[in-house]
């Protein structure tokens, strides 16, 4: 009978942990000494971890040339952040490759030892936010969530829960906490002609949006610090080219001879970015890795 009843019991035990591991659970902290940026994932249980992130790129704000307007306006937004002031919710968009998510990620590494702290989120996981921002809440560190490259479709579910913590339901009242995003679309969703249609006119003239622009401009308006970045003309292309050549140890004499191979490197690319900058550079010094 005892046997019996001690196998009932190991079945039933190991019944339950099998129900307890599909069954949602809070987010546990990670060790907040382990890094300065994490990275929240979900595990194929659908349990979402914070993993610190080890190996962050050596960006500094110096770095980033041509983009000064974006820099002065991010750096005062952050330190006003991390001195414990007010400060705003930032929506960075514009060309691809200028230099968006760099400049978050250069931050981050100029003002950590002031208590700056970094979580990685993707779009899909955006209905998390209030489980990490109910982690961090009551940390002495200032956070920054930040989700790259952001843009929605219709319906998505992430659209809401971005749009709610922006409205002050949760992030309004954390004040150690800020969510950055950085998007190509300045609205965050697709526009489409046909709402073109939907917009109506006054008898005085004015001009008012439909109900389906209204919308979408809601989401983005609700991030207090817009951002925009802009196509590099030439000169300023070939000024990031110098840069990064520099940063690579080439010879002044060897930056000027890059010139020609650097706007060829562009023109087969379509793009004038920062991003193609930096791709030309490391192919260029690593072909003449002798000319240093």
């Amino acid at each position: 009978m005892n046997e019996q009843f001690t196998h009932l019991l190991s079945r039933a035990e190991q019944l339950i942990t099998r129900i307890e591991s599909v069954l949602p659970q809070a987010l546990l902290a990670p060790d907040w000494a382990a890094a300065v940026a994490y990275r929240y994932r979900k595990r194929s249980s659908g349990h979402g971890v914070l993993e610190p992130i080890r190996h962050i790129g050596a960006m500094r704000l110096s770095d980033l040339k041509e983009i000064d307007p974006q820099k002065e306006k991010i750096q005062r937004n952050i330190l006003q952040f991390v001195s414990g002031k007010p400060a705003n919710n930032v929506l960075l968009t514009g060309a691809r490759g200028t230099g968006k998510s760099s400049l978050v990620k250069a931050c981050l590494n100029e003002y950590a030892a002031s208590g700056l702290r970094l979580i990685e989120v993707d779009k899909a996981d955006l209905t998390d936010l209030p489980d990490i921002v109910d982690v961090v809440s009551d940390r002495p560190e200032k956070f920054i969530v930040f989700c790259d490259d952001l843009s929605f479709e219709d319906g998505e579910p992430g659209y809401k829960a971005l749009k709610s913590i922006l409205d002050g339901s949760v992030a309004a009242t954390t004040s150690n906490v800020l969510i950055f995003a950085t998007s190509n679309r300045r609205h965050l969703l697709p526009e489409y002609m046909k709402e073109n249609l939907t917009y109506t006119h006054t008898d005085d003239g004015e001009v008012h949006p439909g109900e389906g622009v209204e919308e979408k401009i809601s989401l983005s308006e609700r991030f207090g610090l817009w951002v925009s970045f802009y196509p590099f003309t030439q000169n300023e292309y070939l000024v990031i080219v110098a840069q990064w050549l520099s940063s690579f140890e080439v010879t002044p004499q060897a930056i000027e001879a890059a010139r020609p191979e650097a706007l060829v490197w562009a023109l087969e690319r379509g793009s004038r970015s920062g991003r193609v900058a930096y791709q030309f550079a490391r192919d260029y010094a690593g072909r003449h890795a002798a000319v240093t």
